[in-house]
């Protein structure tokens, strides 16, 4: 298997959008040679432990309604391009993701790392919901069939937070300034959404290439 590492937040748009066009990929390539990890990158990590309102945040953070509403419809519509329809409408809150991502390693630990993005990703963009709240994060483990008892032990603590910090520090160390952003074998890097054509031709390649007899030396 080759390891193909996602950084990732799941309150941002593009990243459920690069996620939805390379799962297309892998439901066309079920033998595709990827072993996924989701990492984590919080695009506010300063963001208070409660959020604050969606509307207020997206003003302050492009200069004005207007600005944030043209970015906004232009996002709606590459979402929809990609076969997305994405419930702005719903979301009333921007939450601190800290706990989203504490739960993302959790599952990875479990094997659930898939399921658990992906349930995040429909709370907070088709539901509206808090992705910050623990009540919701619970849910989330107990529908991904992880250990809900263990969860919420882990949630009313700060169990493994300093390890989320520093994973996000270690990766604007090495470069990773926005998401997504696809690690391939440690050593190729894509950023942003990419279309599934691309996805499906590395696995192309990537089969290709484990499959192409050794030249005898």
């Amino acid at each position: 298997m080759i390891a193909l590492d996602i950084f990732v937040d799941p309150i941002c748009p593009w990243c459920l959008i690069g996620k939805h066009l390379l799962d297309d990929a892998l439901m066309r390539h079920p033998d595709h040679p990827f072993a996924i990890n989701w990492l984590p990158f919080q695009l506010n990590p300063d963001m208070p432990t409660e959020g604050m309102d969606r509307r207020a945040y997206l003003e302050a953070k492009f200069g004005g309604r207007a600005e944030a509403t043209k970015i906004y419809a232009e996002i709606d519509q590459h979402a929809r391009d990609a076969g997305l329809v994405i419930n702005f409408a719903a979301i009333g809150r921007t939450p601190n993701t800290l706990n989203a991502h504490r739960l993302i390693h959790w599952a990875g630990i479990e094997g659930r790392q898939q399921a658990v993005v992906s349930f995040l990703f429909e709370a907070y963009f088709q539901n509206g919901q808090d992705i910050g709240d623990v009540v919701v994060l619970t849910a989330i483990a107990e529908r991904a069939e992880m250990d809900v008892g263990v969860i919420t032990r882990l949630l009313a603590s700060e169990a493994d937070a300093d390890t989320i910090r520093d994973s996000d520090i270690h990766a604007r160390e090495r470069g990773v300034t926005g998401v997504p952003t696809f690690i391939l074998a440690n050593t190729h890097v894509v950023v942003g959404a990419q279309p599934t054509a691309l996805w499906e031709k590395v696995i192309a390649e990537l089969k290709g290439h484990a499959q192409a007899p050794q030249r005898l030396q």
